[in-house]
């Protein structure tokens, strides 16, 4: 498979957010202006797809371009994201698949099944998923993802249809309100299952909603139905169970945190998560467990083999640590990533030299 990357700076730019949810035709649309854009910089000057690719990538990130920023708070349409020209992975997504399809090119979105996006905020465990460009050119696949450093499952990046891409917007959309708590959260999720009734994580994100506002039993049925169609998505496990100990249904809460435990167990990507929390704490030796533990459920993520380095490094166990940044090295996705592991490598064995001389 050919691999595009890219990745840029954090923009620290804050805009209001539309009134109402757009519809799924004003999500994709692309301005005159940009189309403009587009026809005179990559479809007029070349017929040829992948000359016509190299050009669309130029086109998104170059400053003569859009020059496309990263702002992972940034659920934007694809008009906001050339306005704003700030982008999180879905934006850039979406953006850059409407374009590639303007351009003549094959481009679809990709959805990543399992990836380190859940997060808590008071007790509350929310869900994003991520997701990247897949195209096909001159017969050949390749990738195009905005963040480099996530960490994909084992099946990698999954085609998904266009009504599940823009459940996808409408998702993270109604996530970053609720984070502010704006009422127009429910709006944005609900469009997301007007689009994919099945979109689980929707259904969560509803049901914490639904848990605020004071809405149990709506909360319960939105958490079951997220459970039914996808029984081990721990936010939904992990936010019905806090609901029913609640409520008093000690017997369904102790079920839920029963199959919570053991899809935990068996969750590198929540090893891993372990292992960070742990190292920040500065318990090193249960962060290297940890991180053993991930690397034991999931050995080809250069992530966990770096983070088990650092517990190493950190401990005084230099040698240690340098079989584990090799091993980086060598399942690095990129020259950038490798290149990066090498140089903490070199470093590692020059102090391990100076160590040895005393």
């Amino acid at each position: 498979m050919i691999g595009w990357n890219a990745f840029a700076l954090l923009a620290a730019i804050n805009f209001a957010p539309p009134a109402t949810p757009p519809t799924p035709e004003q999500v994709m649309a692309i301005p005159p202006e940009l189309k403009q854009q587009l026809h005179e910089r990559v479809t007029s000057p070349s017929n040829a797809p992948e000359q016509r690719l190299q050009r669309l990538v130029e086109l998104v990130f170059k400053p003569e371009g859009l020059g496309l920023e990263y702002d992972t708070t940034a659920t934007l349409t694809v008009a906001e994201t050339w306005q704003q020209r700030r982008a999180n992975c879905l934006s850039f997504t979406l953006l850059f698949v409407a374009l590639a399809r303007e351009a003549g090119l094959e481009a679809r979105v990709q959805e990543v099944g399992q990836v380190v996006t859940w997060y808590q905020e008071q007790g509350v465990i929310y869900n994003a998923g991520h997701v990247n460009v897949g195209l096909r050119v001159n017969g050949r696949r390749g990738t195009v993802d905005l963040d480099q450093n996530v960490l994909y499952d084992r099946r990698g990046p999954q085609v998904i249809s266009d009504r599940r891409a823009l459940a996808h917007y409408y998702n993270n959309r109604g996530a970053e309100l609720m984070a502010v708590h704006d009422g127009q959260a429910a709006d944005y999720l609900r469009t997301a299952l007007r689009l994919d009734s099945s979109f689980a994580p929707a259904l969560n994100n509803l049901g914490v909603l639904m848990t605020r506002a004071g809405d149990t039993t709506g909360a319960s049925t939105a958490f079951e139905d997220a459970l039914r169609v996808d029984p081990t998505l721990a936010s939904a496990l992990s936010n019905a169970t806090a609901l029913y100990l609640k409520l008093g249904n000690a017997r369904r809460a102790g079920q839920l945190g029963e199959r919570l435990q053991r899809v935990r167990e068996r969750d590198p990507f929540y090893q891993f998560m372990q292992g960070v929390e742990a190292e920040r704490r500065g318990d090193y030796a249960r962060a290297a467990e940890d991180y053993r533990r991930a690397i034991r459920l999931y050995g080809d993520a250069h992530q966990f083999h770096f983070g088990l380095a650092r517990a190493y490094f950190l401990q005084g166990e230099n040698r240690r640590a340098m079989r584990e940044m090799a091993r980086a090295r060598e399942l690095g996705k990129s020259d950038q990533v490798r290149a990066v592991y090498q140089a903490k490598l070199d470093s590692l064995h020059r102090l391990n030299a100076r160590q040895a001389l005393h």
